[in-house]
């Protein structure tokens, strides 16, 4: 768990306004995401304005829309990566019930 005392002020630059984060997050890492913010912003945003309340908000809701899309990709691999290993486990579980008959069988002969 994060105490108060692991947090600390960090400035992070978006849409041309400094900010004051206070975070226990690296300082990298809020950087990286401030970056990626202020991306998403310039391309929704006229160039060589401040951008307004409305584009800070697109920005965010097509953030948001890019997270879910992720989110959605990363369920339907996770469900087809399942069915593939129970597949495969099935077919082991096959191919080690079929081999000791066999041996039976081979022993026999």
């Amino acid at each position: 768990m994060v105490s108060l005392m692991d947090r600390r002020p960090i400035h992070v630059q978006v849409g041309g306004q400094r900010y004051r984060v206070v975070s226990s997050a690296p300082e990298a890492e809020l950087t990286r995401l401030a970056a990626a913010v202020d991306a998403k912003l310039a391309e929704l945003s006229p160039r060589g304005r401040s951008p307004e309340a409305q584009s800070i908000v697109l920005a965010a809701l097509s953030l948001a829309h890019d997270l879910e899309q992720e989110r959605t990709r990363r369920r339907v691999f996770e469900v087809k990566v399942r069915d593939l290993l129970r597949r495969i486990l099935l077919r082991i579980d096959s191919a080690l019930e079929s081999a000791p008959a066999e041996e039976e069988s081979a022993r026999s002969e």
